[in-house]
């Protein structure tokens, strides 16, 4: 029998994993329940027609389709045949499948909105906070499942939720002690550039290629704006729109350089408003965090059209740790136009690595078990039972150990799961309705009544 094994890009999380991807969780979960934000859940699979098309040329290619149910049935077996001559040549069919795992969290969430738009109170503020699976090569800090926690906001066109979810970036990062940069660009700029170089028709060609430049650097990305028909005079426009750049950390001179590029572009100079309004209003926030303006930042997805937001990790090699942007007709995509929406993600996978490489992790994180009861007999064990059950109803979260053991054996069980204190009733403590209790970490031990357990700080 071959070794148990796991899909490549997929991972268990052990105890010691889970607290630590639990305290990022609840992290994120209790700041945007301090910005107002409700939560919400979609299901784990859509409709294929769902998410196909959506995020564009890339995307697609990374969704993980599901095949439908009966492809055993012999009748079928003609026809089934066909099917899979189409699949292979990477078109879809109904036939083979018609369902697919979510991509991310936004599109299912548009679907969501869509369908239940007359019911909800807008401006709709979600939170949502589960897993994603997507088929790309597997390497450090990118994994085929991993989970997305997102902030959006439905139902206004306010570049105060822009202000608001910077906000929320900046607040999360502070609490987790990571230092970040929060990068910011906006589509009406990109669109402004597509313009100057034949017409918004080149957006995508020209997105998708800038924003593979980190991975890829400026002379692929050169190469391939050729390679989609890009001119040499339509790509120098596009070298000197990358070159401003390199005025990273002086936001007023890249808003300065990109001005005298699209003084004559409207959607362009709309675009540059949007970010100024919101630097001017996230200038005041106390936050270790650097709001930067990146004009290589492009997001390639189709779907976002005003702002746009990443998150880059300092100290580390890290891709983005979070991203996000204005998407204004997304549900336009499912017959419900005209619902503005702006969101940001959180990537807690790479915000863990991050958090591990940095040690950033509380020290008391790996305790789940405050307090260990020692099993010495069977009247003992009662009397340890009631107590403990007295202390679990008080809020302490303790066990007893499963059997009656040497005192060896049992030290050693608090020690491997790092319980800080051990509860010992034995035949004296029995008599005198007493217990004795043991700081591991210190070594400081007391003997108190039975009846003040609850009153005892553990």
């Amino acid at each position: 029998m071959a070794k148990p094994s796991l899909p490549q890009g997929t991972r268990d999380f052990g105890p010691e994993t889970v607290r630590k991807r639990n305290f990022i969780f609840n992290t994120i979960r209790e700041v945007f329940e301090l910005y107002g934000f409700q939560p919400l859940e979609t299901p784990a699979m859509e409709n294929l027609d769902t998410l196909m098309g959506k995020y564009g040329e890339e995307g697609d290619k990374l969704i993980f389709k599901i095949l439908n149910n009966g492809l055993d049935n012999p009748e079928k077996e003609k026809q089934l045949r066909e099917d899979f001559e189409k699949v292979l040549h990477g078109k879809n069919t109904k036939g083979i499948t018609e369902r697919a795992l979510k991509y991310d969290l936004t599109i299912p969430f548009a679907r969501y909105v869509a369908m239940n738009h007359g019911q909800l109170t807008f401006p709709f503020k979600r939170y949502q906070i589960q897993p994603v699976w997507r088929a790309d090569r597997p390497q450090k800090g990118r994994y085929r499942e991993f989970y997305q926690c997102d902030a959006d906001v439905v139902g206004s066109n306010a570049l105060l939720n822009e202000v608001e979810l910077v906000s929320i970036y900046t607040t999360v990062f502070d609490k987790l002690n990571i230092p970040v940069e929060v990068k910011i660009n906006n589509r009406k700029i990109l669109q402004a550039l597509a313009e100057s170089c034949g017409g918004t028709e080149r957006m995508t060609d020209i997105t998708i290629a800038i924003d593979k430049l980190d991975k890829i650097g400026l002379d692929k990305v050169k190469e391939e704006l050729a390679n989609r028909g890009l001119t040499e005079e339509q790509i120098n426009n596009i070298d000197t729109y990358l070159s401003v750049a390199r005025y990273s950390g002086d936001n007023e001179t890249v808003l300065n350089q990109l001005s005298n590029l699209f003084e004559n572009i409207p959607v362009g100079k709309e675009g540059l408003s949007d970010i100024r309004y919101i630097l001017d209003n996230t200038s005041s926030l106390a936050s270790s965090a650097r709001i930067l303006i990146d004009p290589t930042l492009a997001r390639g997805l189709n779907y976002y059209t005003g702002s746009i937001f990443e998150i880059k990790a300092t100290g580390v090699v890290m891709g983005s740790i979070g991203g996000g942007g204005r998407y204004d007709d997304l549900t336009g995509l499912f017959g419900v136009p005209n619902i503005p929406g702006v969101g940001i993600s959180f990537g807690v996978d790479r915000i863990y690595d991050v958090m591990e490489e940095l040690k950033l992790f509380p020290e008391n994180i790996h305790v789940g078990t405050q307090v260990l009861f020692f099993n010495l007999g069977t009247k003992e064990s009662s009397r340890a039972f009631t107590l403990m059950q007295q202390l679990r109803q008080a809020g302490t979260r303790c066990e007893l150990f499963h059997e009656t053991a040497k005192f060896d054996k049992q030290f050693k069980y608090a020690e491997k799961k790092n319980i800080p204190f051990i509860i010992i009733i034995g035949e004296k403590e029995l008599n005198d309705n007493t217990c004795t209790v043991k700081n591991l970490s210190t070594g400081e031990q007391q003997t108190i009544p039975g009846n003040t357990l609850t009153n005892h700080t553990f």
